[in-house]
């Protein structure tokens, strides 16, 4: 069944409760690559055969998986690769690939990031505000470490070094995340005033949040590829794509943690 008449294909689509995915696995219709179905986008068609990226794969129907760049996608539209993949994944059902998709594939993923912290934030998984954040992260209660793009330096080494000493990793090079989305952004997701830093709680016992919010910054990261994202995160390129969490265990993450 696909999506009914004028809703959109977003997370705040009504449905019923969904089995649970967690650990299950999909393949990229581009590469033919297996990846965690975290790890990649889906793709969903609305009534009128327009596809559109589905960030929280909530969208009613059949859908299609890609773990591609947006260069990558851009390829696979002038070459033809997509359509061809999209028809097959789709059963030969009559769509139309708008040309701004890869814009729409961002946005959708940026909303996505903003709407988990937004969430995050509501259950009380968010700590913001310098001062705030490095008395936390000296204690090791500060999970994951974010920074606007438009932060300073000398703010994001500040409480990097804090981060390092709570995590016991001092010497490790283990710095923050620096976001695609500038205090601005933060702001407006998060409802407060200039919001440039902000850390995600967690402890041994307990990284689900910090995972689901490293999984949403992953597929932003990713998707923006490795030019965009040295201009984004300063700390390289992990080539495993996965990142290990200072308290234990990892979530799939290009850009994270180590020089």
């Amino acid at each position: 069944m696909r999506t009914p008449p004028n809703e959109r294909l977003t997370s705040d689509i009504a449905e019923p409760a969904l089995p649970d995915t967690a650990g299950s696995e999909r393949r990229c219709i581009l590469t033919g690559a297996t990846s965690a179905r975290d790890d990649l986008l889906r793709l969903a068609i609305s009534p009128d055969g327009l596809v559109l990226p589905d960030a929280g794969a909530k969208a009613p129907g059949r859908g299609a998986w890609i773990g591609v760049d947006g260069g990558a996608l851009e390829q696979a539209m002038t070459d033809g690769h997509l359509r061809k993949a999209l028809m097959r994944a789709f059963k030969g059902a009559p769509l139309t690939i708008p040309d701004d998709l890869p814009t729409k594939v961002e946005a959708a993923l940026v909303r996505h990031l903003c709407d988990r912290l937004g969430l995050e934030l509501r259950s009380g998984n968010i700590v913001m505000g310098s001062a705030r954040i490095e008395e936390q992260a000296r204690s090791g209660r500060i999970a994951v470490l974010l920074h606007a793009s438009d932060s300073s330096e000398d703010g994001r080494r500040k409480l990097d070094q804090a981060w390092r000493v709570g995590s016991d990793a001092e010497g490790s090079g283990l710095r923050g995340q620096v976001l695609p989305l500038d205090r601005t952004a933060l702001s407006v997701a998060l409802g407060r005033d200039n919001v440039v830093h902000l850390g995600v709680v967690g402890h041994p016992g307990d990284m689900r949040a910090a995972t689901r919010v490293l999984q949403a910054v992953s597929r932003l990261v990713q998707y923006a590829g490795n030019d965009r994202a040295n201009e984004i995160n300063e700390t390289g390129r992990d080539t495993s794509g996965r990142a290990d969490l200072p308290h234990g265990g990892s979530a799939t993450i290009d850009e994270y943690v180590k020089d």
